[in-house]
């Protein structure tokens, strides 16, 4: 998303005054809200049209959070705040095991949850105009500082995957799953080489930038 628009946030929580209490208070905030309450439903709305951020109830009806969690982070990276009346440590380390980016727990302050989410919304992917990158998924194509980047197909989907999350820190296993479709047995090396020509082809592009860091002992993040 760009910083022109509104962010884009889908709440899905089954307890109506709830919901409309934390559709008022973003729409406040300045975000476009769309609410469900059916857990069934969420799947197929998020793979219609991507939204920016996702709040999304534990407890629902058709189909639970941590399913719905669980098999959203098969094909997306978009963040989600779990929303939840289990207060138990395991639920909470579980929802984030599952790929959550917050967990808040009921009875909470709305504003609170604004607050959250504008942090989440932060750590968004910067606009084109903003870090200089394009990426074309229609063509595969790409472009940083104004320049076409020549990038083979797992280049593009490392790039894309770091820049879905600037300062999230991906392990060498994490990237693995992401640029190989086929779960073909890979080394770490592997995706170290693969990191190498990326940030190469980036220098070539934009001397002096090196956006990609390298966390020793754990992995990759991309920084502008």
């Amino acid at each position: 998303m760009t910083e022109d628009r509104p962010a884009r946030i889908l709440v899905v929580e089954d307890e109506p005054k709830l919901a409309a209490l934390l559709r008022d208070y973003l729409c406040a905030a300045g975000h476009e809200v769309q609410c469900l309450a059916d857990g069934l439903a969420v799947l197929p709305t998020v793979r219609a049209a991507m939204p920016d951020l996702i709040l999304l109830d534990l407890m629902l009806p058709g189909r639970d959070g941590l399913e719905i969690c669980r098999e959203l982070r098969t094909f997306s990276d978009v963040p989600v705040m779990m929303i939840t009346a289990r207060v138990e440590e395991i639920d909470r380390l579980l929802g984030l095991d599952l790929g959550a980016d917050d967990y808040i727990c009921k009875p909470f302050s709305p504003r609170e949850v604004v607050a959250r989410a504008r942090a989440i919304l932060r750590r968004r992917p910067r606009s084109a105009g903003e870090a200089g990158l394009q990426l074309d998924e229609t063509t595969w194509k790409a472009r940083f500082n104004q320049v076409e980047l020549d990038l083979t197909p797992v280049e593009f989907r490392l790039l894309k995957t770091l820049n879905e999350h600037p300062g999230r820190v991906f392990s060498r296993d994490q990237l693995i799953d992401r640029l190989y479709s086929d779960h073909r047995v890979v080394t770490d090396r592997t995706v170290d080489s693969h990191v190498k020509n990326l940030r190469r082809k980036l220098e070539q592009a934009a001397p002096g930038q090196d956006p990609i860091q390298s966390i020793y002992g754990v992995g990759y993040k991309l920084e502008w």
